[in-house]
């Protein structure tokens, strides 16, 4: 029976062959010394499938007719969603107390604000910044246009996100005052109120996909945050180049504090702000960022790939 088939052994050549394809349709880079992660993750689903070997698994995922939903299926298996609710709240501070403000005031006559969440999982981050601009604007929210945008590539994140039901975990950095705000308990889960559910709107989207994230028009601010560090240097100087194109000029990108956009000559530079990770448009700075210094020494952020604990919100490794 397929439950006591032992899992198929990944040579080296399928292992490459595997890399490139997941490169080639999400821009993660799997380095040599990841192998044991494909090969842990997928060897029970090659048994789901009845799949003997890794050639066959490839020729399914390269040539058969539901190559695209298995490459859902996959990449569901090959990462572990990791989020909450008001993750790195320093670095939100940031966002809300000195760059909403001045963006609202800036949108005063259009009354109309969007911000994007890029690579959002299952939706923690884009809800909180919904309920960061609904606390901020108060009363005031009936006379904006407030778009909050989720993006992922993951179908599956994206449906818990749609459902905004949670579990105790993804709330575990969530003050009492806001889980008495913005959710309602039911059991051991959590629902997001109605009134924030209704100014996020989620779409697949992957982050290779320039075309795609053209059509998604331009955005006030944009979070991308702990997702470049599994990519290489050519495809995060490629998605930081989509969201230069995405963002409004005097609008401003947020990252994780495991990321630097150090070395990648991108058109951006970084606002000397403790614990933002914050970045504007080159030549823009005193529109984004004005009465705050730009540029200048900040210490480095730790490199690529060196991942504090329980930092990130999609684990390949």
């Amino acid at each position: 029976m397929a439950d006591l088939m032992k899992d198929p052994v990944m040579s080296a050549q399928q292992f490459a062959k595997l890399a490139a394809i997941i490169y080639e349709r999400s821009g993660i880079h799997f380095p040599e010394n990841k192998k044991y992660v494909l090969e842990s993750r997928l060897g029970r689903r090659l048994q789901e499938l009845e799949v003997d070997d890794y050639d066959q698994y490839i020729s399914f995922l390269s040539v058969g007719p539901y190559r695209d939903d298995e490459f859902q299926e996959m990449f569901n298996k090959i990462t572990i969603n990791e989020t909450s609710f008001f993750r790195n709240e320093p670095q939100l501070d940031v966002f809300e107390k000195q760059f909403l403000g001045r963006l609202l005031e800036s949108r005063g006559t259009s009354k109309r604000l969007r911000l994007w969440s890029a690579a959002c999982s299952t939706g923690e981050e884009p809800l909180t910044l919904a309920m960061q601009v609904h606390r901020t604007l108060g009363l005031r929210l009936m006379d904006w246009r407030v778009e909050v945008l989720g993006t992922d590539i993951s179908e599956r994140a994206l449906a818990v996100a749609a459902e905004g039901k949670y579990a105790d975990y993804a709330v575990r950095s969530t003050s009492p005052l806001i889980k008495q705000k913005y959710f309602k308990q039911d059991g051991p889960y959590w629902n997001v109120d109605p009134a924030i559910r209704q100014m996020v709107h989620f779409e697949t989207l992957n982050l290779k996909d320039r075309l795609g994230a053209k059509r998604l028009g331009k955005f006030d601010v944009i979070f991308c945050r702990n997702v470049m560090i599994y990519f290489d240097d050519a495809m995060r100087a490629q998605v930081i180049n989509m969201f230069h194109d995405q963002l409004a000029d005097d609008g401003a990108l947020f990252i994780g504090h495991s990321e630097s956009l150090r070395g990648l000559n991108v058109p951006f530079e970084q606002v000397n702000i403790p614990q933002g990770f914050v970045y504007v448009k080159k030549g823009h700075a005193k529109e984004a960022a004005p009465n705050m210094t730009v540029g200048g020494t900040l210490p480095l952020t730790p490199a690529a790939g060196t991942v504090p604990p329980g930092s990130t919100p999609r684990k390949v490794a």
